[in-house]
């Protein structure tokens, strides 16, 4: 199942070309990220409060295209497994009034301990149950 969030570009997010700046793509990923999270009774900052941290240990990202100023846009996440202490998180960018492809990116990512050790808490795992 495909979890989506939708967005809009506004101004500030662009650079002097006019299109909106690489580094603000990793903050709509991570927004979309949260969302889905969030949608499964996670919340990201409950988590940290148990002591459940979640950590990135690798972003991929391939730009296709540019976003632009007032472009209306939805970013897709899909989660699946590669090990038992790693996840990723399969996401993309699409332009809303042509359904173009702006951007793929994969996010590896690992839920870790108080002590910085990686390990699969229970309410990680369910994220997996239905896969």
């Amino acid at each position: 199942m495909t979890f989506t969030v939708d967005f809009k570009v506004r101004d500030y997010e662009c650079d002097l070309q006019g299109i909106v700046n690489n580094s603000v793509y990793f903050n709509y990923l991570e927004h979309a990220r949260h969302e889905f999270l969030l949608s499964k009774g996670l919340d990201f900052a409950e988590l940290a409060a148990c002591n459940i941290n979640l950590v990135v240990i690798r972003s991929e990202v391939d730009y296709k295209s540019s976003l632009k100023p007032g472009d209306t846009f939805f970013v897709e996440v899909k989660v699946e497994r590669v090990s038992k202490l790693k996840s990723q998180f399969l996401q993309k960018i699409v332009r809303k009034i042509d359904g173009k492809l702006m951007l793929n990116a994969v996010t590896t990512w690992t839920s870790v301990n108080e002590q910085g050790r990686p390990y699969l808490p229970e309410e990680i795992s369910c994220l997996f149950d239905s896969l």
